[in-house]
């Protein structure tokens, strides 16, 4: 299959497809050094620097590697998902159990480490889930999932933090889902309240371990939140 001159814009996207398409065909197999800078411009009917920016996209995605005085190698022929892209794919189900995991250790730590500036926001976030009781689904998803984000950030770990934040639009969808799929909220508008404001007091007092078993106690209810 030999390389064709690509559509004016946007050249670089273009020229990438073309590049990667070759790759996964096996027309360059891994190992195998890619053509000259000069050469593929010429196939592609580009210049030399939309070739140079199509060639770190796939270094970006994983297929190509340079080497200094060496050239541009090709060291696989399947593109390496980021973690935003492979949490998108994701089913719901392997997110909240990921969540659960996350959330859970969270809470212990929150009780451990919080600080009266911790409680006064995760006490605000419990106010405006229950201000957001008489709201549609989403903006309740949403001011549920703002408490939760109060708690894991009086852990005081960043990277539980940046994984909660990692996951929260796949996890926001599927609670949506799961609020349209079971009218919940139509019987009980601030659903999971009890259980929220008990996790609020076990943080408050310090206690790490029943701060946890409330928290799992709840995500671990396919129906709750």
């Amino acid at each position: 299959m030999p390389l064709g001159p690509v559509r004016p814009s946007p050249l670089v996207e273009q020229a990438a497809e073309q590049l990667r398409e070759q790759i996964a065909a096996g027309h360059w197999p891994v190992g195998t050094r890619l053509p000259g800078e000069t050469t593929l411009a010429k196939e592609l009917g580009v210049g030399r620097s939309t070739v140079r920016e199509a060639l770190r996209a796939l270094a970006g995605a994983g297929l190509v590697r340079p080497r200094q005085g060496s050239g541009v190698f090709v060291v696989a022929t399947e593109p390496v998902e980021d973690w935003p892209t492979r949490l998108r794919r994701a089913a719901v189900s392997d997110v909240y159990e990921v969540r659960l995991a996350v959330e859970v250790y969270a809470a212990r730590l929150a009780a451990r480490r919080r600080t009266p500036e911790d409680v006064t926001a995760i006490e605000a976030a419990l106010a405006g889930r229950r201000a957001a009781a008489t709201a549609d689904d989403a903006a309740f998803v949403d001011a549920d999932i703002a408490f939760h984000a109060a708690v894991v950030a009086a852990a005081h770990n960043p990277v539980l933090a940046d994984l909660f934040t990692e996951f929260t639009p796949v996890l926001r969808e599927g609670l949506i889902d799961l609020l349209t799929l079971t009218d919940v909220r139509a019987h009980d508008p601030n659903t999971s309240d009890d259980a929220h404001a008990t996790l609020v007091r076990a943080v408050t007092d310090g206690d790490a371990e029943a701060a946890a078993e409330v928290l799992r106690g709840e995500l671990e209810d396919p129906f709750a939140m």
